[in-house]
């Protein structure tokens, strides 16, 4: 699902709270300081040219701000933001109709860049490159193919596979930079900046419990922020205490690494089901109730990061770390086997 069909089916009013705690400017932007000296020279030179960026291309996992990236570029170049996905580009003729649409120095983000269809790549290359479109006229032998001039514009890209990403394609692309998880100051510059928007009393120790449970992305730190506040305002007297904070993330099952239900029991399944592992994406996925690419994509990198998960060709495998985390205790490791050249 696209964050706009996200949008459209949230609450309304959850959903103009997203857009609100989004940065307008570079400098609002917490975080990622090397990709905002990058981005801010390649911004600033193109404005005092007066010509349109080069085009953009965010990779990073999810809910690290590349959709906010690419609405602060457009803010920063005074332009209009464009948006659409990957998946809802269908044919050529669905590109071809965005980008007739366009004006000049408008920026086009394209979100899930990675899951375009060659059709449309095809038709993105001129465009990208000459900011031409080629049109073709009538059927069969009489045929033909005519080339429109498009206004200069920026398209951006986002994605979480950058490997899927087409060399073509990515070669167009002026500028690439991926934006990596956060730490824990900056997610709580994050919630502290978020909860000054949103209205909510909270301490210094409470936005820093947050931030430390919230798996180093700024989406995550919102959305816990919001559950928190929902809770001090039922349970409490509305303001967000550390004591609060913790009660509330307890509620809610976020324990104090971050992990939410669906981790643990991947933790669990694979510790308490198959001895440990190793055990292959598939059967695990299976195991807790879930699609392959959501544990892979979604759970996986987290636990990767935490040290709770090792990846193997024969497939997953806890490590000692998941099985005390669980609360169980690790197996013993086995013995290694002697070798025939070792001295007796």
């Amino acid at each position: 699902m696209t964050r706009r069909e996200v949008l459209a089916t949230a609450d309304p009013l959850e959903a103009v709270e997203e857009l609100t705690l989004r940065p307008k400017r570079l400098d609002e932007f917490v975080g990622q300081p090397e990709l905002k000296e990058h981005l801010g020279i390649v911004l600033g030179a193109a404005k005092a040219r007066g010509q349109a960026a080069d085009h953009l291309l965010f990779a990073g996992p999810p809910g690290t701000g590349k959709t906010t990236m690419a609405g602060v570029v457009a803010s920063e170049m005074g332009t209009n933001l464009r948006i659409t996905s990957g998946p809802a580009l269908v044919r050529a003729g669905d590109v071809a109709a965005v980008l007739a649409d366009l004006v000049d120095g408008d920026v086009l983000f394209i979100d899930e860049v990675h899951r375009l269809a060659r059709a449309v790549e095809e038709v993105l290359y001129p465009a990208m490159e000459d900011f031409q479109l080629d049109v073709v006229l009538g059927k069969g032998p009489a045929a033909r193919s005519i080339r429109l001039d498009l206004p200069r514009f920026t398209l951006v890209g986002a994605t979480t596979r950058t490997g899927l990403i087409t060399g073509p394609l990515r070669d167009r692309f002026g500028f690439v930079a991926r934006l990596d998880y956060y730490d824990a100051v900056d997610l709580e510059a994050i919630v502290l900046r978020s909860s000054g928007i949103l209205g909510v009393p909270i301490e210094a120790g409470a936005a820093a419990e947050i931030a430390r449970r919230s798996r180093g992305t700024p989406r995550i730190a919102n959305r816990l922020l919001k559950r928190v506040r929902d809770f001090a305002e039922v349970r409490g007297d509305g303001k967000v205490t550390l004591s609060v904070a913790q009660k509330a993330l307890a509620l809610f099952g976020v324990d104090e690494r971050g992990l939410d239900k669906l981790d643990r029991s991947v933790l669990s399944a694979l510790c308490e089901r198959f001895g440990g592992g190793p055990v292959g994406l598939t059967t695990l996925a299976v195991a807790v109730g879930e699609e392959p690419e959501t544990v892979e994509d979604v759970y996986e990198p987290f636990l990767l990061q935490q040290g709770f998960l090792m990846r193997t060709p024969r497939g997953r495998v806890a490590t000692s770390a998941a099985w005390t985390h669980i609360g169980l205790k690790p197996p013993p490791r086995p013995a290694p086997t002697p070798s025939l050249f070792e001295d007796t």
